[in-house]
């Protein structure tokens, strides 16, 4: 799917063996930070599990062992317009990214090592499961970084699974929590050992892949359909924080590796 790209951008790489897909983001230099292409790509990988027969699980994890995924590039960010269109639009392709891989047929296990924060997070989040090692750290530190938001879409998981305190504890904080934290609110399913998380990961998977299919895809389907029902609009949101000047600042502040100067404008 990337063999023809420069390594220097990464690449999103598919895989398929005893009717699991397995999916990894291969970025490991720069944290696994997505850049569009990888998006794309992930997109073309969702779309080679949704239509083999054959898959029956999938499994999203990150290379190199130090993280999942860190969320997108934020270079890009440093040309985005100041009414919030560049932002509203680039939210909008991530949540129609994610969807790819929430709506996909079959059950999927995000595999976390390492950082899972910002749009890393959030993709973890479109997972079914998240099976975790004790490395871990999660976050949407977003307060503290780039002063930016998230889409509805996102904020709905995240309190879907944490519940409303804890999601505004982790937003309004800012802060990284452990993956004991985060099995005890939540977030992850399970905590696993390092040296014992390919037995547990193919013991999981092997035990959804004999499982009857269509229980597994109407269960998936119905509580995706609690979530988004009746979903607020959220585009005076986003709108509001990407065309805000604290988000400028926050993306420059974030690029120059110094503490940002907020002002609320």
């Amino acid at each position: 799917m990337s063999d023809e790209q420069p390594e220097s951008l990464g690449a999103v790489r598919y895989a398929v063996e005893d009717r699991v897909a397995t999916i990894t983001i291969d970025r490991p230099w720069a944290h696994n930070a997505m850049t569009e292409v990888m998006y794309a790509e992930l997109v073309e990988a969702c779309e080679r599990a949704e239509a083999d027969e054959n898959v029956r699980v999938a499994v999203l994890r990150g290379a190199g062992g130090r993280a999942f995924a860190s969320g997108s590039d934020i270079r890009q960010f440093l040309d985005f317009d100041s009414a919030g269109q560049d932002g509203l639009e680039y939210e909008r392709r991530i949540a129609s990214y994610f969807a790819h891989v929430e709506t996909l047929r079959v059950p999927t296990i995000a595999v976390v090592e390492g950082y899972a924060v910002g749009g890393g997070l959030g993709l973890a989040m479109a997972c079914d499961l998240r099976v975790c090692t004790p490395r871990a750290k999660f976050g949407l530190p977003i307060a503290r970084t780039l002063g930016n938001a998230v889409s509805m879409a996102a904020y709905a998981r995240l309190a879907e699974l944490i519940g409303v305190a804890h999601a505004l504890e982790l937003i309004y904080l800012a802060e990284l929590i452990g993956a004991e934290e985060a099995a005890r609110v939540g977030l992850v399913t399970r905590v696993v050992e390092e040296e014992q998380l390919r037995s547990t990961l193919a013991e999981m998977t092997a035990t959804i892949a004999a499982h009857a299919p269509i229980t597994l895809e109407v269960t998936k389907t119905a509580y995706r359909r609690l979530r988004e029902h009746e979903m607020p609009n959220d585009e005076d949101l986003l709108r509001r924080a990407y065309g805000s000047a604290d988000f400028h600042e926050g993306v420059q502040s974030f690029l120059e590796k110094r503490p940002a100067r907020w002002q609320r404008r």
